[in-house]
C-alpha cells in the first residue's frame, strides 16, 4: 500500500464516495493474485482475517467484491501495476550495480480455459489462443523488470522492441550489462537496439538457416558458442526460474473472460509474485 501511494491518487474521483482509497483496492487485487481465489473469495477472507482489515484499514468496511471488479477493468491499473514491476527490479539493479549485471528475457503463455491439454487432444480440439507473457528478468535477484502482454500464439520478436523499451527504460540509469535471450529473439535488429540505443551488450544464441552453418548479419556471427559462454549466457536459466515459479505460485490458468481483464489479471500475478519473492 506505501509502493502504491507513490503512483495512486488518493481517490479516483472527486464524485465518489471516499469509502476506499485507490490503494486500498489495488491491494486487494493483488491479494487476490497471491491467494489465486475470486472476487467474492477475496471479500469472504477479508471477513474472516480482522488482522489483515486493520492492515488494509478496512475495520468498518469491506469492499463489496463489484467494487474491486469495476476497479480491476480501469486502463490505469495496468499502467499501474507495470511501473511498481519496473521500481521492484530498477531497485534490485542498483543493489547489483553495473559490473557484471545481468537482465534475461522470455515469453511463457497463460491459458484462456481450465480444459486440460489431455481433455483437448482427445475431443479433437487445438489450443487456438494464450495469453502471452513477455518478461525481463534481473539475473540473481529473479526479480522482474518489465512485462509485455500479447495474444499468442505469436514470434517472439513481436513484442521484443516493446519490452526492451519498457524493461531498460524502467532501469535507468541504473542500465544492466548484458541482456541475455534464447534463440528466439535471435535478430541482427535486436542487437543493435539494444547495443546502439541502450548501450547494453546483447548475448542472443543465434539460429542457424544457411546450409554451410554460418551466420550472417552484423553482430549475429559474434554469437560463437565460445562467446556465449564466456559471456554467462548459462544465466538466461534464471528467467526459466522465476516463469515455472510464477505458474506455481500463481497458477498457468485465467479466470477472466474478457481480454482486457485477462490482461490485468496476468500482470497483476506478475506482480503479487515479484513482491512475495
Amino acid at each position: 500500500m506505501k509502493f502504491g501511494a507513490e503512483h495512486l491518487a488518493p481517490y479516483g474521483s472527486y464524485k465518489s464516495r471516499h469509502d476506499f482509497t485507490q490503494r486500498q483496492l489495488m491491494a486487494c487485487l493483488i491479494l487476490k493474485s497471491y491467494l489465486k481465489t475470486s472476487y467474492r473469495g477475496l471479500v469472504d477472507f477479508l471477513e474472516g482475517h480482522a488482522g489483515l482489515r486493520q492492515v488494509l484499514g478496512l475495520q468498518e468496511k469491506l469492499p463489496h467484491y463489484t467494487a474491486v471488479q469495476k476497479f480491476s477493468a480501469r486502463k490505469d491499473v495496468m499502467a499501474v501495476a507495470e511501473v511498481m514491476i519496473g521500481r521492484i527490479g530498477q531497485a534490485a539493479l542498483r543493489k547489483q550495480g553495473k559490473p557484471g549485471s545481468a537482465v534475461a528475457i522470455d515469453s511463457t503463455g497463460l491459458e484462456l480455459t481450465g480444459a486440460s491439454a489431455h481433455y483437448l487432444s482427445r475431443s479433437g480440439r487445438e489450443r487456438s489462443k494464450f495469453m502471452k507473457v513477455s518478461l525481463a528478468v534481473v539475473c540473481g535477484a529473479l526479480l522482474p523488470l518489465g512485462v509485455v502482454l500479447d495474444t499468442g500464439p505469436n514470434n517472439d520478436k513481436c513484442q521484443a522492441f516493446d519490452l526492451l523499451d519498457k524493461s531498460l527504460g524502467a532501469a535507468q540509469p541504473a542500465l544492466p550489462a548484458k541482456l541475455l535471450a534464447d534463440a528466439g529473439y535471435d535478430a541482427d535488429w535486436i542487437h543493435g537496439v539494444c547495443r546502439e540505443v541502450w548501450g547494453v551488450h546483447s548475448v542472443i544464441k543465434p539460429v542457424v538457416h544457411r546450409a554451410d552453418g554460418t551466420v550472417g548479419g552484423c553482430y549475429r556471427p559474434e554469437m560463437t558458442k565460445h562467446h556465449l559462454k564466456r559471456q554467462g549466457y548459462g544465466k538466461r536459466w534464471h528467467i526459466e526460474s522465476f516463469i515455472s515459479g510464477l505458474k506455481r505460485f500463481c497458477g498457468s490458468t485465467l479466470s477472466a473472460r474478457r481480454e482486457r481483464c485477462q490482461r490485468h489479471e496476468a500482470v497483476l500475478r506478475v506482480l503479487a509474485y515479484a513482491l512475495h519473492r
